[in-house]
């Protein structure tokens, strides 16, 4: 989700960056230690830190618009940042993969990935143009990797991912109660906090991103010359980083203990 510029720079302003600032550190620095995460599902770890990872450069990218960077820096402009799509493919195969790690991949599992393939290619593709034809481009409407039709794709398929790994997190439960296993229903638990938790903040998220788009395109008002709204916007978006990096710091400090050895 993109944001503009608020107008004048006051200290609000700095407050705001900086707040966003310190959660691309997070996402990065916590994202990156799952990948020397020894114990658990290695695949588990690691889509868990490609999903922080991701979700850093996202907002990042929010952060460079935030301030017109590509304004001054048009060469820069679609650096591939931006991985909306990405998140709740990543968030399912963590989840499912932490709660039956002997489930093997297999190719039918490809599907998956295509949306999120195809945005990354997009913005390479687009990156890689020369500054004239990047500057005519933008959020186009019906654009699947960057545009109203991608904000469609990003709501829907989170919150229905989001439902699959609900599911799996249920089924698991109902299995680990009749197993009697302390450490499995410890990660379940912490899983199902995980979502729920998430589906919170992402709901409210949501409500920013519907009403942005009702408001512009059938009310004809620009939310985005709202400093209020255009704020507690990027906020919403950077309370879902705060959260996953959150419940990645406590698995890493004292998931071991919480969970035994395999966690």
């Amino acid at each position: 989700m993109d944001f503009l510029v608020t107008g004048d720079r006051s200290i609000f302003f700095y407050l705001l960056l900086f707040f966003l600032l310190v959660g691309v550190v997070q996402a990065l620095f916590i994202g990156g230690l799952f990948f020397f995460k020894r114990s658990g599902d290695r695949r588990s770890n690691c889509f868990f830190g490609v999903l922080l990872i991701t979700f850093g450069l996202t907002l990042i990218h929010n952060i460079f618009n935030f301030i017109e960077l590509y304004e001054v820096w048009p060469e820069g402009k679609f650096l591939p940042l931006y991985f909306t799509l990405s998140f709740p493919v990543l968030l399912f195969f963590h989840a499912k993969l932490s709660l039956y790690p002997s489930y093997q991949i297999r190719w039918t599992d490809a599907k998956h990935f295509v949306l999120p393939v195809g945005q990354l290619l997009f913005f390479v593709v687009v990156f890689l143009q020369p500054v004239a034809v990047k500057a005519a481009l933008g959020r186009v409407y019906y654009n699947p990797f960057y545009g109203a039709f991608e904000q469609g794709l990003y709501l829907t398929s989170f919150f229905a991912y989001l439902y699959f790994a609900y599911r799996y997190i249920r089924q698991r439960r109902l299995e680990v109660r009749r197993e009697r296993n302390p450490h499995e229903w410890r990660k379940v638990l912490y899983l199902r906090t995980l979502v729920r938790v998430l589906l919170i903040l992402y709901i409210i998220h949501a409500v920013f991103v519907v009403t942005d788009f009702v408001y512009y395109e059938f009310l004809e008002i620009n939310l985005r010359s709202v400093k209020t709204y255009v704020a507690l916007g990027m906020l919403s978006f950077a309370a879902l980083g705060y959260w996953l990096g959150t419940y990645g710091f406590q698995v890493l400090i004292w998931g071991r203990k919480v969970f035994g050895r395999n966690a």
